[in-house]
């Protein structure tokens, strides 16, 4: 039976009185996508990201299994975009020396945030209805992206990304899984026509044809897999390409044109704790510094030892003189995944040295 007290028009206006950008409401089957996800798992383009392509993975093609008795799913989307200048434009201010952070971890952990706004947000609808629900975030086994495109919220764009027409790709996706039955939303059309800048400006060529004649990822290719999810070594062909990047990568998002005005938070929770810091200083943070700085934001789950590798790849990308001493300590660490990161920065110091004299003979 329909709901008569929560409809598509009260979910969408509790939705924005709570602060989501973005809300809207599909059914739970079809789930769309979810031939192409186990076919991407299966032909290991998920690199070793195992809770992605493990038991876990058939819970994505059924809701019911996460809440039993599920109707509708309420899908939303928060803004998380600051006014700070793109990663593409970071050459503006003494690039060199700093790091990037990907913009999504600037701030506190957004799983925290959406988890209490979803809640805050199931209250004001248990106020109007009862019904049983669910609150997800990203950690839940739900093909996220498939269902807020279903509920209207965006296309999947080249590049993986949700592209909201109106306020672009900078935004989490949170989900209420419920035993309501409401009205669907409409997915909208794929507006990303023959664009492929994403693509093209991969540093990695991760953006690849899919057998259906899409595209998908290949995480064993992206800077977001390299400096997050992989625990081993970083491919030493890939290291170059890194750049400065320490955690996570936003290129092919911002150079994507639907970016171009895309909508700005007013979320105390994302604004910057680290932006852009200095490459020398997070070389010199100690594991408890580590711990204390980035404490419940995204950057710690690189763990301390990644989160140094990362930093030597990207000081030996610098070039400076002045990361010889800073990745001379990395080089005699404890740790040999440190250790033998920061000897391939200090060979590229080399490199960068012979190069510069060369150019004055």
């Amino acid at each position: 039976m329909r709901s008569n007290g929560l409809n598509s028009r009260v979910v969408h206006h509790l939705a924005a009185e709570v602060g989501f950008e973005l809300v809207g409401v599909t059914g739970i089957r079809p789930a769309p996508d979810f031939g192409r996800f186990r076919s991407w798992g299966d032909r290991g383009l998920a690199g070793e990201m195992r809770y992605l392509t493990d038991h876990r993975g058939d819970i994505r093609g059924d809701p019911e299994e996460l809440l039993p008795g599920v109707r509708s799913i309420i899908c939303v989307g928060l803004v998380y975009n600051g006014p700070e200048p793109l990663s593409t434009e970071f050459c503006n201010f003494s690039s060199a020396e700093r790091a990037w952070i990907s913009r999504y971890a600037w701030g506190e952990d957004y799983h925290d945030v959406l988890r209490a706004k979803l809640g805050e947000f199931a209250h004001k609808l248990l106020e109007v209805e009862d019904f049983s629900l669910r609150i997800c975030v990203d950690t839940a086994p739900l093909l996220e992206r498939s269902l807020a495109r279903q509920a209207g919220l965006g296309w999947i764009g080249k590049n993986t990304c949700l592209i909201n027409q109106k306020i672009g790709s900078w935004f989490f996706l949170g989900e209420l899984l419920t035993t309501l039955d409401i009205a669907p939303d409409s997915p909208p059309p794929d507006r990303c026509g023959s664009c492929t800048r994403c693509i093209d400006t991969c540093p990695t060529n991760a953006i690849v044809p899919s057998p259906d004649g899409r595209f998908e990822l290949d995480a064993r290719l992206c800077i977001s897999y390299f400096t997050i999810e992989l625990r081993s070594s970083i491919p030493e062909a890939n290291r170059a390409v890194l750049g400065a990047n320490v955690f996570g990568c936003d290129i092919c998002q911002d150079v994507c044109p639907w970016n171009s005005r895309a909508a700005v938070t007013d979320e105390p929770g994302f604004r910057p704790r680290e932006f852009a810091p200095p490459l020398e200083r997070m070389a010199g943070l100690s594991e408890a510094e580590f711990r204390r700085l980035f404490r419940n934001t995204p950057v710690s789950r690189a763990k301390y030892r990644g989160f140094l590798r990362n930093v030597a790849v990207a000081m030996g990308n610098a070039g400076l003189e002045k990361f010889r001493e800073p990745l001379n300590k990395l080089a005699a660490s404890e740790d040999p995944l440190v250790a033998e990161h920061a000897r391939w920065g200090l060979r590229r110091l080399d490199v960068a040295a012979t190069s510069i004299a060369e150019q004055r003979r």
